[in-house]
């Protein structure tokens, strides 16, 4: 199998050319390559496949083998790959995802995409559309118990789970021991990814990631845009802000005319290479 290694602000997945590669079983396929030291090392898995309904579509598996719905890191980096490896030459393209259909928008100079712009859609805010089990039309500023603390959360989705918490300090918070309690809260019937933010000023957010099935990474691209929607419902925040996460910073952007949320940032080649198996 060959392979492409890829980051997004050090959101790093291994991409698979689905056009010319078939992999039988990427659960499987993902859990091994991810792994650091017996792997090839990555967040996950990305299949770049055909699709009937856009021009290119993306299946994405997580470190630990589950699928997720959609990333706004490799939304990115897939917009890099097509169009610098020659599978489109065109800069404004459509992304099939397991939430819907996202538009791409590339900037390029010399041949090279140097950032990209990801419409990342409306953002679902009602509980059993995220999914999350607490009563109302929103999850705003909501409790939750956690290794014996308690934290307020307000919830969105991305076309994936999200939990916020704003915390006094992002850099100092203990997200390794908090964040498998919270991903596997009852509350969360699908899991949930979980960010811990600290609003600097109505333009910047600090913000750290747990992601579901892969543990803390170095940046999240849904998850910066639940972040800043957050900080907003919360009136914390700007509609417009930079989100600072450990690999890098996002712009971010929630639309008050369309309700669309858009995240821009670059993406990069790390090594191609080639997966023989392990033994």
């Amino acid at each position: 199998m060959k392979f492409t290694k890829m980051q997004g602000l050090g959101n790093d997945y291994i991409y698979v050319n689905g056009f010319a590669e078939q992999i039988a079983d990427p659960p499987e396929t993902a859990r091994m390559v991810s792994d650091r030291h017996f792997g090839a090392g990555s967040d996950g898995l990305v299949l770049i496949c055909p699709s009937d309904q856009a021009d290119f579509r993306m299946r994405m598996y997580n470190a630990d083998g589950s699928e997720a719905e959609m990333c706004g890191n490799a939304a990115r980096c897939i917009g890099k790959y097509v169009y610098e490896r020659g599978l489109t030459n065109r800069t404004e393209l459509t992304l099939e995802t397991g939430s819907g259909i996202r538009p791409l928008s590339l900037t390029v100079r010399d041949g090279k995409v140097v950032s990209v712009r990801v419409d990342m859609g409306i953002p679902a805010l009602q509980p059993e559309k995220i999914p999350v089990r607490i009563a109302g039309d929103r999850v705003i500023a909501a409790p939750i118990e956690a290794e014996g603390e308690t934290f307020a959360m307000t919830c969105v989705s991305m076309g994936n789970p999200h939990a916020v918490i704003f915390v006094p300090d992002a850099e100092r918070f203990d997200v390794a021991r908090f964040g498998t309690a919270l991903e596997n809260h009852p509350v969360f019937p699908a899991r949930a990814n979980i960010e811990v933010a600290t609003v600097r000023n109505r333009g910047e957010i600090r913000m750290r990631v747990w992601e579901r099935g892969s543990g803390e990474t170095m940046a999240c691209g849904t998850g910066a845009c639940a972040t800043l929607v957050a900080a907003v419902l919360n009136g914390l925040c700007d509609r417009e802000a930079v989100l600072a996460l450990n690999g890098g910073k996002l712009k971010i952007l929630w639309d008050e005319t369309t309700d669309h949320v858009y995240q821009e940032g670059p993406a990069s080649f790390v090594f191609d290479g080639e997966w023989i198996g392990n033994g």
